[in-house]
């Protein structure tokens, strides 16, 4: 396992795991916000009680959205005692101050400049580079057993349904729009904290402005020149990011309650990061309870209707059991900014009980991760691919030997301008434990398509079970149970 690539600024609550993406501090994050404007999260006991709105008024917030079915309320505040005021409610488990992330686009460095250029398979389609999808379903053998649906006519028949918790989809791509079945827009007009016109609030514009949401939509439902893991599955998109790369936890939980509520059969979320439970700004200190506790239920909500929960590792290269460790990375990245991180912090979502928490493989080595994806001892339940950029690089460190080819290939958005990574309108390679979730995602959706009273456990366990095993022989820190695999899980009896 190789540690000494650490990929620095994909931390913190509500961020997107990008392949391999920057994440810098909006200036509105955290207490550290010079301005009195500020959004908090507010957990109540499991039920809303019917004066929560009067309550939060009296205290001088204003609601924003309410999660009653987790018992959460996001609000809004221009009083700097509201926090004060409002925590001496005793309805009241847990408040705090909520936080909203920038997302910027890794910039094209070395050998980023250089094009990927890629010949089409005689049959016009992108399958000889898909060897992670090669891998996953046995060459092709795992769709003769189950591709999530039926196609009838040039229409598809979906057996099960996988939302995507992420930047939306490009509904209109050719490889995906026989398997897109709607969704919903959280990102309110303007975005969550900036004036930005391209957000006009409409709740049915699921649109990716981003293509993280696309090529993750691709490697589970993709059916085209990309395959996904079920080129029948259907796919519901709960856009939370908007244009300019932002979100803060409230959007996320609520979308999980929606996915939930829609009656998808599985969930994934290619997103990661950290809540703390003790920090301190301006001798201040601070927490993210509240974050952690709606997290918490609101995958439990989910798993309690029956649907299995997806998500990925996060991209840090850390041990999650070295709790020092975390804390100082959080430090690390984030002390300039005037925070100084003292308490545990808890990776969300894929340190929340109950979901498949996913690292990300390679397609060269059964011993070593991908050099970026966090590990841990009962925090990794499966790897999956992901891809990185080659063993030479992996040797070397040297940027200009980083082979593209070795990320993983999937749907981007036809209308945006390319990824330096694009191959050709509409496809990209990227790499990311946000690349290997998906393909977990996918596996589960043919799992319930196969075995549609199958529970949230009984879908992880076989998951689990018909694994190959890499790394150290049983379960381990990196590879959890081992590399999931959708052929072994549709022929296990």
């Amino acid at each position: 396992m190789n540690l000494g690539k650490k990929v620095l600024g994909i931390a913190a609550s509500s961020i997107l795991a990008l392949s391999l993406s920057t994440f810098t501090f909006s200036q509105n994050t955290y207490a550290a916000s010079q301005s009195l404007s500020k959004n908090y999260l507010i957990a109540y006991g499991q039920a809303l009680p019917k004066d929560y709105q009067n309550e939060i008024e009296e205290a001088g917030g204003e609601v924003v959205a309410a999660i009653p079915e987790i018992g959460g309320v996001e609000v809004h505040s221009s009083d700097p005692n509201f926090l004060k005021q409002i925590k001496q409610n005793t309805k009241i488990v847990a408040a705090n101050i909520e936080k909203n992330f920038k997302l910027e686009q890794e910039e094209p460095s070395g050998a980023d400049s250089l094009p990927v250029t890629l010949t089409p398979d005689p049959d016009g389609t992108y399958w000889s580079y898909q060897w992670d999808m090669q891998r996953l379903t046995n060459q092709k053998n795992s769709y003769a057993l189950e591709t999530g649906g039926t196609e009838i006519d040039e229409k598809v028949e979906h057996k099960a349904i996988v939302g995507i918790i992420d930047s939306g989809i490009d509904y209109d791509h050719p490889d995906l729009k026989a398997n897109f079945v709607g969704g919903r827009n959280f990102v309110p007009a303007g975005g969550y904290y900036s004036d930005n016109p391209a957000e006009k609030g409409d709740p049915n514009d699921v649109l990716d402005l981003n293509g993280h949401g696309t090529h993750v939509a691709g490697s589970i439902a993709g059916n085209g020149k990309v395959k996904g893991v079920g080129p029948d599955l259907g796919v519901r998109a709960y856009r939370i990011f908007d244009a300019n790369g932002s979100a803060p936890t409230s959007p996320i939980v609520q979308a999980i309650v929606a996915a939930a509520n829609d009656q998808v059969d599985v969930i994934n979320m290619s997103i990661g990061g950290f809540d703390n439970l003790k920090y301190y700004y301006e001798g201040e200190r601070y927490n993210d309870v509240a974050d952690v506790v709606l997290w918490k239920r609101a995958v439990q909500y989910a798993v309690n209707k029956n649907v299995t929960v997806v998500t990925a590792a996060g991209n840090e290269s850390l041990n999650y059991n070295d709790k020092k460790s975390l804390t100082d990375y959080m430090n690390e990245v984030y002390g300039e900014y005037g925070i100084l991180f003292k308490g545990v912090s808890i990776e969300v979502p894929g340190g929340t009980p109950g979901v498949i928490n996913v690292s990300s493989s390679n397609s060269w080595s059964t011993d070593k991760l991908a050099f970026y994806s966090n590990y841990g001892n009962g925090f990794i339940d499966v790897a999956a691919p992901g891809g990185d950029n080659g063993p030479t690089y992996d040797a070397t460190s040297d940027l200009n030997k980083r082979d593209f080819t070795y990320r993983t290939l999937s749907a981007w958005p036809t209308y945006l301008e390319p990824y330096f990574t694009t191959v050709t309108e509409g496809y990209a390679f990227s790499h990311g434990t946000s690349m290997a979730a998906p393909k977990v995602a996918g596996i589960a959706g043919v799992i319930k398509a196969a075995h549609p009273n199958y529970t949230p456990a009984q879908v992880k366990a076989l998951i689990a079970k018909t694994s190959f095993d890499y790394g150290k022989k049983g379960n381990d820190p990196f590879f959890g149970a081992g590399e999931a695999n959708a052929f072994n899980a549709l022929i296990y009896k």
